[in-house]
């Protein structure tokens, strides 16, 4: 990787790229093609080259969209939240009671993840790469995916739905771990179709947490501290 890769842009090329006035399709494009590439290649082993050869332009064309490597690498991050959250907004919009919004909730996760299989698997083998302030950015997006969906089980709760002993946390936590790596074994050229996994997941989350076998949360185990001795 060049230093060049890494090196940011003049403030007329971040608000050119920022303000939105360079094509959204090109933008796209260039986004879809870096997530293949990061996914074949590895984020370190791909340059900013690389992705300008993909989608047919120079590279300093290609810096009239980004800032650098890491900015791709950013813009992708943010692009799957913005779908994510799509997601979330118009199963929230929907007026039917909370277990079938989690039932539909994990299905479209699921079909979307299916879907965009390269940028699930970069989002996780590289999210670490960011900056810390970048970093940061992503992990307060991620708490409204958690927030939504502990949401529904309270809510199912309270309507008697499921049981009140269950932790919404620790369900809310089972049901991203198995919505979210499914890129790790998932082959989209097999039998199985992001519809049906969809479906599939949908209900091994719904009736897990109604079924009358859900082990109970244990009671609070109260910790104490001893004071030293002076």
């Amino acid at each position: 990787m060049s230093t060049t890769d890494n090196t940011k842009r003049s403030a007329p090329a971040r608000e050119r790229s920022t303000e939105g006035n360079g094509s959204k399709k090109r933008q796209r494009e260039i986004i879809d093609a870096a997530a293949d590439i990061f996914h074949r290649k590895g984020y370190s082993d791909t340059s900013v080259q690389d992705v300008a050869d993909a989608v047919g332009i120079l590279k300093g064309s290609l810096y009239y969209y980004i800032d650098s490597k890491e900015d791709l690498l950013f813009r992708m991050l943010l692009e799957v939240h913005e779908d994510a959250k799509a997601v979330v907004t118009e199963t929230a919009a929907l007026d039917l009671p909370p277990l079938e919004r989690l039932r539909i909730y994990v299905q479209r996760h699921v079909e979307y993840n299916a879907s965009n299989l390269a940028k699930i698997a970069v989002y996780y083998h590289d999210f670490g790469l960011l900056t810390p302030k970048r970093k940061k950015a992503i992990i307060g997006q991620r708490k409204f995916y958690e927030t939504f969906v502990r949401g529904l089980i309270v809510e199912a709760q309270e309507r008697g739905e499921v049981d009140d002993a269950i932790d919404p946390i620790l369900v809310s936590n089972a049901i991203f771990g198995l919505v979210n790596w499914i890129y790790t074994w998932y082959n989209p050229k097999g039998s199985i179709t992001p519809e049906y996994l969809g479906e599939l997941y949908a209900e091994i989350a719904v009736s897990g947490i109604t079924s009358p076998n859900m082990p109970k949360r244990p009671p609070a185990v109260r910790r104490t501290t001893r004071a030293k001795r002076a």
